[in-house]
């Protein structure tokens, strides 16, 4: 996959700037107004922001099943 670096776009400061990000970009995508390699980028730059988003909902479930089974654990995120 391509990194967000190789785009020249910034990793996302959070999930709700990702999420944010990536509803607009959707929204651009679904317009058909995009020439084919503008297309492209932006696809790829939507595939690396629903990675992140998905990548911080698996941390915040896993922190919820350490909290579910009554463990106390510090939690770290790797965005923090």
């Amino acid at each position: 996959m391509v990194t967000a670096a190789k785009h020249g776009a910034a990793a996302p400061a959070h999930y709700e700037a990702a999420l944010q990000e990536l509803e607009q970009l959707v929204a651009r995508l679904e317009s058909g107004d995009m020439p084919l390699e503008q297309l492209l980028t932006q696809y790829q730059r939507g595939a690396e922001l629903l990675k992140f988003c998905r990548d911080r909902l698996a941390a915040v479930e896993d922190q919820i099943k350490v909290l579910d089974q009554g463990a106390l654990r510090t939690w770290t995120s790797e965005a923090a």
